[in-house]
Protein backbone atom coordinates (compact mmCIF):
# COMPACT_ATOMS: atom_id res chain seq x y z
CA UNK A 1 0.00 0.00 0.00
CA UNK A 2 1.32 3.04 -1.39
CA UNK A 3 1.51 6.14 1.99
CA UNK A 4 -0.35 9.47 1.24
CA UNK A 5 2.70 11.45 0.57
CA UNK A 6 5.29 9.00 -0.21
CA UNK A 7 6.61 9.50 -3.74
CA UNK A 8 4.82 8.39 -6.69
CA UNK A 9 7.06 5.15 -8.17
CA UNK A 10 8.58 5.52 -11.51
CA UNK A 11 6.73 4.73 -14.36
CA UNK A 12 7.51 1.42 -16.15
CA UNK A 13 9.98 1.62 -18.69
CA UNK A 14 8.58 0.82 -22.09
CA UNK A 15 8.69 -2.87 -23.30
CA UNK A 16 10.33 -3.90 -26.12
CA UNK A 17 7.59 -5.66 -27.65
CA UNK A 18 4.37 -4.27 -28.61
CA UNK A 19 1.52 -4.91 -26.50
CA UNK A 20 -0.16 -8.24 -26.39
CA UNK A 21 -1.44 -9.63 -29.52
CA UNK A 22 -5.43 -9.42 -30.35
CA UNK A 23 -5.93 -13.44 -30.88
CA UNK A 24 -8.47 -15.86 -32.12
CA UNK A 25 -7.48 -18.71 -30.32
CA UNK A 26 -6.05 -19.02 -26.61
CA UNK A 27 -1.97 -18.25 -25.96
CA UNK A 28 -1.13 -21.57 -25.72
CA UNK A 29 -2.46 -22.25 -29.15
CA UNK A 30 -0.64 -19.41 -30.77
CA UNK A 31 2.31 -20.08 -29.32
CA UNK A 32 1.70 -23.77 -30.96
CA UNK A 33 0.94 -22.40 -34.49
CA UNK A 34 3.92 -20.54 -34.39
CA UNK A 35 6.42 -22.26 -33.54
CA UNK A 36 4.94 -24.64 -36.28
CA UNK A 37 5.04 -22.02 -38.70
CA UNK A 38 8.79 -21.47 -37.40
CA UNK A 39 9.42 -25.89 -37.92
CA UNK A 40 7.89 -25.18 -41.79
CA UNK A 41 9.73 -22.07 -42.42
CA UNK A 42 13.00 -23.45 -40.86
CA UNK A 43 11.84 -26.91 -43.59
CA UNK A 44 11.59 -24.65 -46.85
CA UNK A 45 14.87 -22.49 -46.39
CA UNK A 46 17.12 -25.13 -46.05
CA UNK A 47 15.73 -26.80 -49.10
CA UNK A 48 16.22 -23.60 -51.05
CA UNK A 49 19.89 -23.93 -49.67
CA UNK A 50 20.77 -27.38 -50.38
CA UNK A 51 18.61 -27.01 -54.13
CA UNK A 52 21.10 -24.10 -54.99
CA UNK A 53 24.07 -26.52 -54.01
CA UNK A 54 22.57 -29.28 -55.74
CA UNK A 55 21.75 -27.74 -59.09
CA UNK A 56 25.58 -25.34 -59.03
CA UNK A 57 27.01 -28.80 -58.44
CA UNK A 58 25.02 -30.24 -61.35
CA UNK A 59 25.76 -27.40 -63.33
CA UNK A 60 28.88 -26.24 -62.79
CA UNK A 61 30.47 -29.14 -61.02
CA UNK A 62 33.31 -29.37 -58.31
CA UNK A 63 30.53 -29.89 -55.29
CA UNK A 64 33.02 -29.14 -52.55
CA UNK A 65 33.14 -25.35 -53.89
CA UNK A 66 29.60 -24.75 -55.20
CA UNK A 67 27.98 -25.59 -51.55
CA UNK A 68 30.92 -23.40 -49.88
CA UNK A 69 30.12 -20.34 -52.29
CA UNK A 70 26.52 -21.21 -51.68
CA UNK A 71 26.34 -21.27 -48.19
CA UNK A 72 29.01 -18.72 -47.09
CA UNK A 73 26.95 -16.60 -49.14
CA UNK A 74 23.60 -17.27 -47.39
CA UNK A 75 25.07 -17.28 -43.85
CA UNK A 76 26.97 -14.08 -44.50
CA UNK A 77 23.23 -12.82 -45.91
CA UNK A 78 21.39 -14.59 -42.96
CA UNK A 79 23.36 -11.94 -40.79
CA UNK A 80 23.03 -8.54 -42.54
CA UNK A 81 18.50 -9.89 -42.87
CA UNK A 82 18.22 -10.26 -38.94
CA UNK A 83 19.99 -6.75 -38.78
CA UNK A 84 17.16 -5.62 -41.49
CA UNK A 85 14.31 -6.93 -39.72
CA UNK A 86 15.67 -4.51 -36.41
CA UNK A 87 13.27 -2.00 -38.37
CA UNK A 88 10.58 -3.87 -39.14
CA UNK A 89 10.03 -5.14 -35.24
CA UNK A 90 7.08 -2.68 -34.94
CA UNK A 91 5.25 -4.12 -37.63
CA UNK A 92 6.08 -7.59 -37.26
CA UNK A 93 2.92 -9.39 -38.59
CA UNK A 94 2.91 -6.92 -41.32
CA UNK A 95 6.98 -7.62 -42.24
CA UNK A 96 6.71 -11.31 -41.60
CA UNK A 97 4.03 -12.12 -44.41
CA UNK A 98 6.01 -9.64 -47.11
CA UNK A 99 8.75 -11.61 -46.92
CA UNK A 100 7.20 -15.15 -46.48
CA UNK A 101 5.44 -14.06 -49.82
CA UNK A 102 8.91 -12.90 -51.45
CA UNK A 103 10.91 -16.16 -50.10
CA UNK A 104 8.32 -17.80 -51.59
CA UNK A 105 8.63 -16.77 -55.21
CA UNK A 106 12.53 -16.11 -55.19
CA UNK A 107 13.02 -19.58 -53.58
CA UNK A 108 10.78 -21.42 -55.66
CA UNK A 109 11.74 -20.18 -59.01
CA UNK A 110 15.24 -19.72 -58.36
CA UNK A 111 15.79 -23.55 -59.04
CA UNK A 112 14.05 -23.18 -63.15
CA UNK A 113 15.75 -19.56 -62.90
CA UNK A 114 19.18 -20.79 -62.78
CA UNK A 115 18.41 -23.65 -64.98
CA UNK A 116 16.86 -22.05 -68.04
CA UNK A 117 19.58 -19.16 -67.76
CA UNK A 118 22.22 -22.16 -68.14
CA UNK A 119 20.65 -23.95 -70.56
CA UNK A 120 20.19 -20.72 -73.29
CA UNK A 121 23.42 -18.85 -72.22
CA UNK A 122 25.89 -21.73 -71.24
CA UNK A 123 28.21 -19.30 -69.35
CA UNK A 124 29.88 -20.46 -66.57
CA UNK A 125 33.20 -19.42 -67.15
CA UNK A 126 35.67 -17.88 -63.72
CA UNK A 127 33.92 -17.64 -60.88
CA UNK A 128 32.10 -14.31 -61.01
CA UNK A 129 31.16 -14.56 -64.85
CA UNK A 130 28.47 -13.33 -66.49
CA UNK A 131 25.27 -15.31 -66.87
CA UNK A 132 24.42 -17.94 -64.13
CA UNK A 133 27.27 -17.91 -61.79
CA UNK A 134 26.24 -14.56 -61.09
CA UNK A 135 22.26 -15.31 -60.98
CA UNK A 136 23.44 -17.75 -58.05
CA UNK A 137 25.43 -15.77 -56.17
CA UNK A 138 21.87 -13.31 -56.52
CA UNK A 139 19.81 -15.96 -55.37
CA UNK A 140 22.47 -17.07 -52.55
CA UNK A 141 22.69 -13.79 -51.02
CA UNK A 142 18.82 -13.19 -51.52
CA UNK A 143 17.51 -16.13 -49.96
CA UNK A 144 19.94 -15.51 -47.32
CA UNK A 145 18.56 -11.97 -46.70
CA UNK A 146 14.92 -13.33 -46.12
CA UNK A 147 15.59 -16.20 -44.20
CA UNK A 148 17.65 -14.23 -41.59
CA UNK A 149 14.86 -11.62 -41.71
CA UNK A 150 12.36 -14.51 -40.14
CA UNK A 151 13.95 -15.14 -36.65
CA UNK A 152 13.90 -11.89 -35.17
CA UNK A 153 10.28 -11.12 -36.83
CA UNK A 154 8.95 -14.18 -35.22
CA UNK A 155 10.38 -13.71 -32.25
CA UNK A 156 8.57 -10.67 -31.52
CA UNK A 157 5.66 -12.72 -32.48
CA UNK A 158 5.92 -14.66 -29.85
CA UNK A 159 6.73 -12.88 -27.55
CA UNK A 160 3.58 -10.48 -27.99
CA UNK A 161 1.59 -13.81 -27.66
CA UNK A 162 2.99 -14.42 -24.08
CA UNK A 163 6.09 -12.83 -22.34
CA UNK A 164 8.70 -15.00 -20.82
CA UNK A 165 12.38 -14.59 -20.44
CA UNK A 166 14.66 -14.19 -23.34
CA UNK A 167 16.42 -17.84 -22.76
CA UNK A 168 13.51 -19.60 -22.97
CA UNK A 169 11.76 -17.81 -26.54
CA UNK A 170 15.15 -18.22 -27.85
CA UNK A 171 15.23 -22.01 -27.09
CA UNK A 172 11.89 -22.32 -27.92
CA UNK A 173 12.11 -20.66 -31.49
CA UNK A 174 15.49 -22.41 -32.39
CA UNK A 175 14.00 -26.09 -31.43
CA UNK A 176 11.32 -25.57 -33.73
CA UNK A 177 13.84 -24.14 -36.46
CA UNK A 178 16.44 -26.72 -36.24
CA UNK A 179 14.01 -29.56 -36.51
CA UNK A 180 11.88 -28.40 -39.31
CA UNK A 181 15.87 -27.73 -40.72
CA UNK A 182 16.46 -31.83 -39.65
CA UNK A 183 13.01 -32.37 -41.59
CA UNK A 184 13.95 -30.41 -44.69
CA UNK A 185 17.44 -31.70 -45.02
CA UNK A 186 16.42 -35.74 -45.37
CA UNK A 187 12.96 -34.62 -47.15
CA UNK A 188 15.38 -33.08 -50.12
CA UNK A 189 17.54 -36.10 -51.03
CA UNK A 190 14.94 -39.01 -49.71
CA UNK A 191 11.77 -37.30 -51.09
CA UNK A 192 11.74 -34.16 -53.36
CA UNK A 193 14.37 -35.41 -55.21
CA UNK A 194 13.43 -38.84 -56.38
CA UNK A 195 9.64 -37.92 -56.61
CA UNK A 196 9.31 -34.37 -57.91
CA UNK A 197 12.77 -33.72 -59.44
CA UNK A 198 14.96 -30.24 -58.52
CA UNK A 199 12.72 -27.45 -60.47
CA UNK A 200 8.92 -28.66 -59.44
CA UNK A 201 10.31 -29.73 -56.28
CA UNK A 202 11.59 -25.82 -55.55
CA UNK A 203 7.85 -24.81 -57.05
CA UNK A 204 6.21 -27.09 -54.60
CA UNK A 205 8.15 -25.63 -51.93
CA UNK A 206 7.65 -22.06 -52.41
CA UNK A 207 3.67 -22.62 -52.57
CA UNK A 208 4.31 -24.23 -49.16
CA UNK A 209 6.17 -21.35 -47.87
CA UNK A 210 3.85 -18.94 -48.88
CA UNK A 211 0.62 -20.64 -47.26
CA UNK A 212 2.66 -21.41 -44.18
CA UNK A 213 3.41 -17.53 -43.72
CA UNK A 214 0.28 -16.57 -45.03
CA UNK A 215 -2.40 -18.65 -42.93
CA UNK A 216 -0.39 -17.36 -39.82
CA UNK A 217 -0.05 -13.78 -39.90
CA UNK A 218 -3.82 -13.62 -42.07
CA UNK A 219 -5.18 -16.09 -39.86
CA UNK A 220 -3.49 -15.79 -36.01
CA UNK A 221 -2.47 -11.76 -36.07
CA UNK A 222 -5.11 -10.59 -38.36
CA UNK A 223 -6.06 -8.14 -35.43
CA UNK A 224 -2.57 -6.25 -36.06
CA UNK A 225 -3.20 -5.55 -39.40
CA UNK A 226 -5.24 -2.80 -40.77
CA UNK A 227 -7.59 -3.63 -43.70
CA UNK A 228 -5.85 -2.39 -46.41
CA UNK A 229 -2.60 -4.43 -44.94
CA UNK A 230 -4.40 -7.42 -44.97
CA UNK A 231 -6.05 -6.97 -48.19
CA UNK A 232 -2.52 -6.08 -49.79
CA UNK A 233 -0.72 -9.39 -47.86
CA UNK A 234 -3.69 -11.52 -48.86
CA UNK A 235 -3.16 -10.20 -53.15
CA UNK A 236 0.30 -10.63 -52.56
CA UNK A 237 -0.24 -14.19 -51.42
CA UNK A 238 -2.77 -15.51 -54.01
CA UNK A 239 -0.61 -13.74 -56.90
CA UNK A 240 3.05 -15.41 -55.16
CA UNK A 241 0.45 -19.14 -55.39
CA UNK A 242 -0.78 -18.25 -58.80
CA UNK A 243 2.90 -17.59 -60.26
CA UNK A 244 4.28 -20.93 -58.04
CA UNK A 245 1.07 -22.95 -59.87
CA UNK A 246 1.28 -21.75 -63.41
CA UNK A 247 5.29 -22.31 -63.34
CA UNK A 248 4.52 -25.93 -62.03
CA UNK A 249 1.95 -26.39 -64.49
CA UNK A 250 4.45 -25.63 -67.48
CA UNK A 251 7.29 -26.91 -65.88
CA UNK A 252 7.27 -30.09 -68.30
CA UNK A 253 7.24 -27.85 -71.00
CA UNK A 254 9.75 -26.22 -69.91
CA UNK A 255 12.06 -28.87 -68.84
CA UNK A 256 11.73 -30.36 -72.23
CA UNK A 257 12.37 -26.82 -74.33
CA UNK A 258 15.64 -26.29 -71.61
CA UNK A 259 16.57 -29.90 -72.39
CA UNK A 260 16.93 -29.44 -76.21
CA UNK A 261 18.61 -26.12 -75.47
CA UNK A 262 21.51 -28.01 -73.53
CA UNK A 263 21.01 -31.41 -75.84
CA UNK A 264 20.00 -30.34 -78.91
CA UNK A 265 16.36 -31.00 -80.21
CA UNK A 266 17.11 -35.05 -80.85
CA UNK A 267 16.64 -36.44 -77.20
CA UNK A 268 15.69 -39.66 -76.83
CA UNK A 269 15.33 -40.66 -73.51
CA UNK A 270 16.36 -38.82 -70.13
CA UNK A 271 15.82 -39.77 -66.96
CA UNK A 272 16.97 -38.84 -63.32
CA UNK A 273 18.25 -41.51 -61.71
CA UNK A 274 19.32 -41.85 -58.04
CA UNK A 275 22.58 -41.18 -59.48
CA UNK A 276 22.61 -38.59 -61.81
CA UNK A 277 20.68 -37.41 -65.09
CA UNK A 278 20.96 -40.08 -67.96
CA UNK A 279 20.24 -38.37 -71.26
CA UNK A 280 20.54 -40.23 -74.99
CA UNK A 281 20.46 -37.95 -78.07
CA UNK A 282 20.73 -39.20 -81.25
CA UNK A 283 20.63 -42.91 -82.36
CA UNK A 284 18.11 -42.76 -85.08
CA UNK A 285 18.11 -42.10 -89.05
CA UNK A 286 21.91 -42.40 -88.72
CA UNK A 287 22.78 -39.83 -86.75
CA UNK A 288 25.31 -40.93 -83.79
CA UNK A 289 23.92 -41.68 -80.48
CA UNK A 290 25.43 -39.44 -77.86
CA UNK A 291 25.56 -40.43 -74.11
CA UNK A 292 24.86 -37.44 -71.29
CA UNK A 293 25.29 -37.92 -67.78
CA UNK A 294 24.60 -34.72 -65.30
CA UNK A 295 24.94 -32.60 -68.53
CA UNK A 296 28.17 -33.58 -69.64
CA UNK A 297 28.97 -35.44 -72.41
CA UNK A 298 30.70 -39.39 -71.18
CA UNK A 299 29.82 -41.02 -75.09
CA UNK A 300 29.52 -39.84 -78.29
CA UNK A 301 29.40 -42.08 -81.65
CA UNK A 302 31.11 -39.70 -83.58
CA UNK A 303 34.59 -40.33 -81.97
CA UNK A 304 34.48 -42.88 -78.95
CA UNK A 305 36.13 -45.56 -80.92
CA UNK A 306 39.76 -43.22 -80.35
CA UNK A 307 38.79 -42.61 -76.36
CA UNK A 308 38.13 -46.72 -76.18
CA UNK A 309 40.36 -48.26 -78.14
CA UNK A 310 43.34 -45.80 -76.22
CA UNK A 311 41.70 -46.91 -72.97
CA UNK A 312 41.62 -50.54 -73.42
CA UNK A 313 44.11 -51.90 -76.10
CA UNK A 314 47.22 -50.73 -74.36
CA UNK A 315 46.29 -52.91 -71.13
CA UNK A 316 45.40 -55.93 -72.84
CA UNK A 317 48.95 -56.05 -74.04
CA UNK A 318 50.19 -59.14 -72.01
CA UNK A 319 47.60 -61.64 -70.30
CA UNK A 320 44.14 -60.84 -70.16
CA UNK A 321 41.89 -63.77 -69.10
CA UNK A 322 40.28 -61.74 -66.29
CA UNK A 323 39.28 -58.33 -66.54
CA UNK A 324 38.04 -55.78 -64.19
CA UNK A 325 35.93 -52.59 -65.62
CA UNK A 326 35.25 -50.00 -63.41
CA UNK A 327 32.66 -48.10 -64.39
CA UNK A 328 31.78 -48.38 -68.42
CA UNK A 329 28.08 -49.73 -67.64
CA UNK A 330 27.94 -48.43 -70.99
CA UNK A 331 29.21 -51.17 -72.83
CA UNK A 332 31.97 -49.60 -74.82
CA UNK A 333 35.50 -50.22 -72.80
CA UNK A 334 33.59 -53.90 -72.66
CA UNK A 335 32.98 -54.50 -76.00
CA UNK A 336 36.92 -53.49 -76.62
CA UNK A 337 38.10 -55.82 -74.25
CA UNK A 338 36.27 -58.57 -75.80
CA UNK A 339 37.41 -58.38 -79.15
CA UNK A 340 40.74 -59.53 -78.12
CA UNK A 341 41.05 -63.68 -78.19
CA UNK A 342 41.19 -65.59 -74.61
CA UNK A 343 39.18 -63.28 -72.36
CA UNK A 344 37.34 -65.47 -70.21
CA UNK A 345 35.73 -63.18 -67.67
CA UNK A 346 35.06 -59.45 -67.49
CA UNK A 347 33.54 -57.93 -64.53
CA UNK A 348 31.80 -54.51 -64.54
CA UNK A 349 31.67 -52.36 -61.79
CA UNK A 350 29.16 -50.00 -62.24
CA UNK A 351 27.04 -47.44 -59.72
CA UNK A 352 24.22 -46.47 -61.85
CA UNK A 353 22.33 -49.13 -63.00
CA UNK A 354 19.92 -47.04 -65.42
CA UNK A 355 23.00 -47.20 -67.38
CA UNK A 356 23.13 -50.19 -67.71
CA UNK A 357 19.99 -51.08 -68.42
CA UNK A 358 20.22 -48.67 -71.65
CA UNK A 359 23.07 -50.27 -72.49
CA UNK A 360 20.90 -53.81 -72.45
CA UNK A 361 17.70 -52.44 -73.99
CA UNK A 362 18.54 -49.24 -76.00
CA UNK A 363 18.75 -50.30 -79.41
CA UNK A 364 21.29 -47.77 -80.85
CA UNK A 365 23.72 -47.67 -77.12
CA UNK A 366 23.27 -51.73 -77.52
CA UNK A 367 24.41 -51.85 -81.27
CA UNK A 368 27.27 -49.58 -80.08
CA UNK A 369 28.10 -51.79 -77.73
CA UNK A 370 28.33 -54.44 -79.69
CA UNK A 371 25.74 -55.81 -77.52
CA UNK A 372 28.28 -56.91 -74.77
CA UNK A 373 25.75 -57.55 -72.17
CA UNK A 374 24.22 -60.88 -73.49
CA UNK A 375 27.74 -61.90 -73.63
CA UNK A 376 27.74 -65.03 -71.00
CA UNK A 377 31.33 -64.11 -70.03
CA UNK A 378 29.86 -60.29 -68.97
CA UNK A 379 28.85 -60.08 -65.49
CA UNK A 380 27.86 -56.28 -63.95
CA UNK A 381 28.00 -55.26 -60.38
CA UNK A 382 25.82 -51.99 -59.56
CA UNK A 383 28.19 -50.95 -56.77
CA UNK A 384 30.06 -47.86 -56.14
CA UNK A 385 34.09 -49.12 -57.07
CA UNK A 386 35.80 -47.99 -53.61
CA UNK A 387 33.12 -50.17 -51.34
CA UNK A 388 33.27 -52.61 -53.53
CA UNK A 389 36.96 -53.32 -53.91
CA UNK A 390 37.36 -52.99 -49.91
CA UNK A 391 35.96 -55.91 -49.79
CA UNK A 392 38.11 -59.23 -49.43
CA UNK A 393 39.27 -60.14 -53.22
CA UNK A 394 38.23 -63.54 -54.52
CA UNK A 395 39.42 -62.79 -58.09
CA UNK A 396 42.68 -61.44 -59.29
CA UNK A 397 42.60 -59.64 -62.37
CA UNK A 398 44.83 -59.54 -65.36
CA UNK A 399 44.01 -55.70 -66.23
CA UNK A 400 42.06 -53.25 -64.89
CA UNK A 401 40.34 -50.96 -66.51
CA UNK A 402 38.88 -47.53 -64.35
CA UNK A 403 36.61 -45.53 -66.89
CA UNK A 404 35.66 -43.23 -64.29
CA UNK A 405 34.79 -39.40 -64.47
CA UNK A 406 37.06 -36.83 -64.96
CA UNK A 407 39.20 -36.77 -61.47
CA UNK A 408 38.37 -32.51 -61.54
CA UNK A 409 34.93 -33.61 -60.83
CA UNK A 410 34.73 -33.51 -57.01
CA UNK A 411 32.22 -36.41 -56.36
CA UNK A 412 34.93 -38.57 -58.19
CA UNK A 413 38.25 -37.53 -56.27
CA UNK A 414 38.04 -40.60 -54.10
CA UNK A 415 38.10 -42.78 -57.54
CA UNK A 416 41.59 -41.01 -58.03
CA UNK A 417 42.94 -40.92 -54.09
CA UNK A 418 45.85 -42.97 -53.53
CA UNK A 419 43.63 -45.17 -50.88
CA UNK A 420 41.79 -46.09 -54.10
CA UNK A 421 44.69 -47.16 -55.84
CA UNK A 422 45.98 -49.25 -53.03
CA UNK A 423 42.68 -51.15 -53.31
CA UNK A 424 42.92 -51.96 -57.11
CA UNK A 425 46.47 -53.38 -56.37
CA UNK A 426 44.97 -55.64 -53.93
CA UNK A 427 42.67 -57.01 -56.55
CA UNK A 428 45.76 -57.33 -59.68
CA UNK A 429 47.28 -60.45 -60.61
CA UNK A 430 51.22 -60.24 -60.34
CA UNK A 431 51.65 -59.39 -63.85
CA UNK A 432 48.53 -57.37 -63.77
CA UNK A 433 47.90 -54.16 -65.29
CA UNK A 434 46.14 -50.84 -64.36
CA UNK A 435 44.69 -48.40 -67.31
CA UNK A 436 43.27 -45.08 -65.92
CA UNK A 437 41.52 -42.47 -67.39
CA UNK A 438 43.10 -39.03 -66.13
CA UNK A 439 41.59 -36.61 -67.57
CA UNK A 440 43.08 -34.08 -70.58
CA UNK A 441 46.88 -33.80 -70.38
CA UNK A 442 47.20 -30.55 -72.31
CA UNK A 443 44.54 -28.04 -70.41
CA UNK A 444 45.24 -29.18 -67.48
CA UNK A 445 48.57 -30.98 -66.58
CA UNK A 446 48.55 -30.58 -62.98
CA UNK A 447 45.53 -33.01 -62.79
CA UNK A 448 47.48 -35.77 -65.35
CA UNK A 449 49.96 -35.70 -63.33
CA UNK A 450 48.81 -35.55 -59.94
CA UNK A 451 47.06 -38.62 -61.07
CA UNK A 452 50.31 -40.64 -61.93
CA UNK A 453 52.03 -38.97 -58.71
CA UNK A 454 49.73 -40.64 -56.62
CA UNK A 455 49.58 -43.55 -59.09
CA UNK A 456 53.52 -43.95 -57.80
CA UNK A 457 52.22 -43.60 -54.22
CA UNK A 458 50.11 -46.41 -53.89
CA UNK A 459 53.27 -48.53 -55.11
CA UNK A 460 52.97 -48.78 -58.94
CA UNK A 461 55.01 -48.52 -61.47
CA UNK A 462 53.37 -46.09 -64.30
CA UNK A 463 53.39 -45.04 -68.03
CA UNK A 464 51.72 -42.23 -68.87
CA UNK A 465 50.15 -41.58 -72.69
CA UNK A 466 47.44 -39.29 -74.25
CA UNK A 467 45.73 -40.05 -77.62
CA UNK A 468 44.81 -36.35 -79.57
CA UNK A 469 43.74 -35.39 -82.78
CA UNK A 470 39.84 -34.58 -82.06
CA UNK A 471 37.56 -33.90 -85.17
CA UNK A 472 38.11 -30.40 -85.47
CA UNK A 473 34.88 -28.65 -83.83
CA UNK A 474 34.18 -31.06 -81.84
CA UNK A 475 34.68 -31.08 -77.85
CA UNK A 476 36.90 -34.34 -76.44
CA UNK A 477 35.39 -36.22 -73.63
CA UNK A 478 34.25 -37.74 -71.72
CA UNK A 479 33.29 -35.23 -69.45
CA UNK A 480 32.81 -32.37 -72.06
CA UNK A 481 30.25 -29.88 -72.62
CA UNK A 482 29.12 -29.58 -76.18
CA UNK A 483 29.59 -25.99 -77.42
CA UNK A 484 32.48 -25.10 -74.76
CA UNK A 485 35.57 -23.48 -76.34
CA UNK A 486 37.78 -24.15 -74.62
CA UNK A 487 37.08 -27.75 -74.02
CA UNK A 488 39.99 -30.26 -74.11
CA UNK A 489 41.64 -31.60 -77.28
CA UNK A 490 43.10 -34.88 -75.64
CA UNK A 491 42.55 -37.37 -73.85
CA UNK A 492 45.32 -38.61 -70.95
CA UNK A 493 45.42 -42.25 -69.89
CA UNK A 494 48.11 -43.59 -67.45
CA UNK A 495 49.36 -47.55 -67.74
CA UNK A 496 50.42 -48.76 -64.60
CA UNK A 497 51.96 -52.32 -63.29
CA UNK A 498 52.62 -53.92 -59.46
CA UNK A 499 56.19 -54.87 -60.80
CA UNK A 500 58.40 -53.86 -63.20
CA UNK A 501 56.92 -50.96 -65.27
CA UNK A 502 54.74 -51.41 -67.91
CA UNK A 503 55.66 -51.24 -71.92
CA UNK A 504 53.94 -48.73 -73.90
CA UNK A 505 52.11 -51.30 -76.85
CA UNK A 506 49.75 -53.06 -78.80
CA UNK A 507 48.94 -56.96 -78.34
CA UNK A 508 50.46 -58.99 -81.78
CA UNK A 509 47.47 -61.17 -81.34
CA UNK A 510 45.24 -58.12 -80.78
CA UNK A 511 42.80 -56.67 -83.12
CA UNK A 512 42.98 -54.57 -86.19
CA UNK A 513 42.17 -51.03 -84.46
CA UNK A 514 40.72 -48.37 -86.75
CA UNK A 515 42.65 -45.33 -85.48
CA UNK A 516 45.14 -46.30 -82.91
CA UNK A 517 48.67 -48.04 -83.68
CA UNK A 518 51.80 -48.49 -82.17
CA UNK A 519 53.50 -45.59 -83.64
CA UNK A 520 50.90 -42.98 -82.69
CA UNK A 521 51.48 -44.54 -79.54
CA UNK A 522 54.73 -43.95 -78.83
CA UNK A 523 54.63 -40.70 -80.51
CA UNK A 524 51.91 -39.14 -78.25
CA UNK A 525 53.85 -40.62 -75.05
CA UNK A 526 56.20 -38.65 -75.89
CA UNK A 527 54.08 -35.83 -76.11
CA UNK A 528 52.99 -36.16 -72.72
CA UNK A 529 56.08 -36.58 -71.36
CA UNK A 530 57.09 -33.08 -72.12
CA UNK A 531 54.05 -32.16 -70.36
CA UNK A 532 54.74 -33.21 -67.11
CA UNK A 533 54.70 -31.20 -63.83
CA UNK A 534 57.28 -32.56 -61.43
CA UNK A 535 57.01 -32.94 -57.61
CA UNK A 536 53.30 -33.04 -57.36
CA UNK A 537 52.31 -34.50 -54.61
CA UNK A 538 49.76 -37.30 -54.01
CA UNK A 539 46.13 -37.42 -54.16
CA UNK A 540 44.11 -38.69 -50.47
CA UNK A 541 40.66 -38.91 -49.10
CA UNK A 542 41.68 -36.68 -46.42
CA UNK A 543 43.82 -34.38 -48.77
CA UNK A 544 42.55 -34.15 -52.25
CA UNK A 545 44.55 -32.46 -54.72
CA UNK A 546 42.10 -31.85 -58.04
Amino acid sequence: MIEPHAPAPPAAAPAPWGGPARLPVRPSTGRFLVLACVFVCAACGLVYELELVALASYLIGDSVTQASVVLSLMVFAMGLGSLVAKRLRWHAAAGFGAIETVLALVGGCSAPALYGVFAWTGDWGGLWGEGPRVLLVAFSLAIGLLIGAEVPLLMELIQRIRRQDAGGAVADLFAADYVGALVGGLAFPFLLLPLLGQLTGALIIGAVNALAGGALVLGLFRGDLTRRARLLLLAGNLMALGILAAAAAHIDDFERAARHAVYGADVRVAVQTDVQEVVLTGGTGGDPVDLYLDGRLRVSGRDEHRYHEALVHPAMNGPHERVLILGGGDGLAAREVLRHPGVRRVDIVELDAEVVRLAREDPALSRLNGHVHADPRVRVTTADAFRHLRRPPSVRYDVVVSDLPDPGITASTKLYSQEFYGLVRRVLADDGRLVVHAGPVVSRPEVFWTVEATLRAAGLRTAPYCVAGRDHGFPAGPDRSSGRADTPSDWGFVLAARGSAPVLGLSSGGPRLRTLTEARLREDAKAAQASRVRGLPASTLVHPRY
